[in-house]
């Protein structure tokens, strides 16, 4: 799986994107975020308040519920607003 990260997850995390090994018992958007929050303080940091988070899988939102795979791109980043 690909993951990127963007704005201030980027910089929480250390990294702009990377590529994992998905566990077998990560099915789901949220299980995920949880297995990501295990990884170090970083990423724990980064995904503590996760009303402020948004994720995107192969370039569509996503919520937790929704299924993620091994060959999927997982984009995590912040709400994005216009004006």
């Amino acid at each position: 799986m690909k993951l990127l990260y963007f704005a201030w997850l980027k910089t929480k995390t250390g990294m702009a994107e990377e590529d994992v090994a998905l566990p077998e018992d990560v099915a789901t958007v949220g299980e995920l975020l949880t297995w990501l929050e295990g990884r170090g303080a970083n990423f724990a940091d980064a995904l503590s308040d996760r009303g402020a988070i948004r994720v995107a899988v192969n370039q569509s939102y996503a919520k937790p519920g929704d299924p993620v795979g091994p060959n999927d791109e997982v984009a995590l980043f912040p709400p994005v607003t216009g004006g």
